[in-house]
């Protein structure tokens, strides 16, 4: 018997959306990973480098399992619940937590790392970036790109701007990297496929991907939530198209 629109709303309000685990959406939501394996590879290069920087770590869970950390790890975080969980996931490991507004400066001197990294960033700031790499080091990053999950953001706030769904796109980054002075060395760019297979699932993606559709609330929302309740009732999953890039950039030796 399937449940209801009112239980799937309330169990999904009610959970924490705390850190960047989402594991709570198994079997609600399924997403499709770029092929390129972006913790494997993140992993890969930390094993290469004596200091590193992970930006944006959210709850430090990408990081965490990434595998052996270098000498010198760093990461840092704006939301306080954020830190507190990174904080006590990456302690352990040997890494710095450093709570950060995510605006320039960066709290670090110049040249500090060999190695930055973030996973799906909501603001870059490329000149802070190169001025704490060291000579030769890199930025390897995977973002979020143009236009991505915008069937579900349309359903809430209907059409968007061609600006708008135009935003976040690897060509930009490119221009932005290299008017920072790096040299972008590897951009790869997907489609892949999302699937949201109940309400609670969507409820739950919204209240943790904040800027997706901003001001979201159930109570806001209520009527087309429901409305999309019957619609995956009657005709299956709601799906969608994520987009992803992974950039690397290097500062010149």
């Amino acid at each position: 018997m399937s449940r209801t629109f009112e239980d799937l709303v309330a169990e999904a309000e009610a959970v924490s959306v705390d850190g960047w685990d989402f594991s709570w959406l198994d079997g609600r939501a399924t997403e499709q990973r770029p092929s390129w394996g972006y913790q494997r590879t993140v992993g890969e290069r930390l094993g290469r480098v004596d200091a590193a920087l992970d930006i944006q770590t959210g709850g430090g869970e990408v990081l965490a399992g990434a595998g052996p950390l270098p000498r010198l790890m760093a990461a840092t975080e704006s939301w306080p619940p954020n830190v507190a969980k990174a904080t006590a996931l990456l302690h352990p490991l040997g890494a710095v937590v450093v709570a950060d507004p995510d605006e320039p400066p960066l709290p670090f001197a110049d040249a500090s790392f060999d190695l930055v990294t973030s996973r799906h960033p909501v603001t870059v700031w490329w000149e802070e970036i190169a001025r704490v790499l060291r000579p030769g080091g890199s930025y390897l990053s995977q973002h979020v790109g143009p236009s991505s999950v915008f069937e579900l953001v349309e359903y809430f706030l209907g059409p968007q701007p061609e600006e708008v769904r135009r935003g976040r796109h690897p060509d930009d980054a490119r221009r932005d990297a290299a008017a920072a002075g790096l040299e972008v060395v590897d951009l790869r760019f997907e489609r892949l496929r999302t699937e949201f297979l109940d309400v609670g699932a969507v409820v739950y993606f919204l209240r943790k991907v904040i800027w997706m559709v901003p001001g979201f609330t159930v109570e806001r929302y209520r009527d087309r939530l429901r409305e999309l309740h019957e619609r995956i009732e009657r005709d299956g999953p709601f799906r969608a198209r994520t987009t992803r890039y992974l950039i690397e950039a290097r500062r010149p030796a």
